[in-house]
């Protein structure tokens, strides 16, 4: 099936320091599209992958298991480790799961995790019937545009084949066992005012990860969709000053990477 227009994935090669953004469950690179390219302005090398089943049609979706959104970040994972000399995994909703996995299941290849209103778990009354339910019905409503920003759009299915939404449970019962394992200095953004994917996702997973250097900073003015909402320029900001921080060869790299008689930004 062609891709919706705008869900195309997103790669920049920059300099020595790799940032791989993920995408959530039915959404597209779109969604992340502004922060992906924020970092990749600022001399980073970038990935924003698109992950099996999405960006065309919810029916291609319906084939897809975690596996194998999971084996599309890991590919995109090895290929930075191969170019870069520091990666950072970043996500937002079940991106931020699949971040969070990847540095659980990588150790020292990944340098430090950002995530956007991570998922934990499926919190649908539903969902302890999905093993059944799904073989019965094919869809329900889909869980997209939660955006407080007036005329922001998220190209996201408007429905959830049932078979995946079953696998994604299953996706995050797996993470939550894998957390412990979880060091990496950590970002998380939480959005208080979220309709998707509740604030006690983030408290969990703050609880569960064996991280020492965490921080948590809240997105006070934006729902669930924070990247493409109010508070988007301070995810983007935070993020980039979370990974100079840790590699501060990416601030040699935004140096390197602004326009002659201009200063890279960073956050503070």
């Amino acid at each position: 099936m062609p891709l919706l227009p705008g869900a195309e994935p997103f790669r920049r090669d920059g300099g020595e320091v790799g940032v791989l953004v993920c995408h959530g469950f039915t959404g597209s690179p779109q969604s992340l599209r502004p922060w992906a390219e924020h970092l990749a302005d600022r001399g980073l090398t970038v990935s924003l992958p698109l992950l099996p089943g999405h960006g065309t049609r919810w029916q291609d979706l319906q084939i897809t298991t975690w596996q194998d959104w999971y084996a599309e970040v890991d590919r995109e994972l090895r290929a930075l480790t191969e170019r870069c000399s520091q990666v950072f995994v970043c996500g937002l909703s079940m991106g931020g799961a699949l971040a969070l996995r990847l540095a659980a299941k990588h150790g020292a290849a990944v340098s430090g995790v950002v995530v956007v209103n991570p998922a934990n778990k499926v919190h649908d009354a539903a969902a302890p019937l999905l093993p059944v339910l799904r073989h019965l019905v094919r869809t329900t409503k889909g869980v997209s545009n939660d955006i407080a920003k007036p005329g922001a759009e998220e190209l996201a299915y408007t429905r959830v084949p049932l078979h995946a939404a079953y696998s994604l449970r299953r996706f995050f019962q797996q993470v939550d066992s894998e957390l412990p394992a979880v060091t990496q200095p950590l970002l998380v953004m939480t959005s208080p005012q979220d309709h998707i994917v509740p604030p006690v996702d983030s408290e969990r997973i703050l609880a569960r990860v064996s991280s020492t250097d965490v921080r948590q900073t809240l997105l006070e003015r934006s729902y669930h969709v924070a990247p493409l909402d109010h508070d988007a320029e301070k995810i983007f900001e935070d993020t980039f000053a979370f990974i100079s921080r840790l590699a501060p060869q990416a601030g040699a790299d935004a140096v390197d990477a602004a326009p002659e008689g201009t200063a890279a930004s960073g956050g503070a």
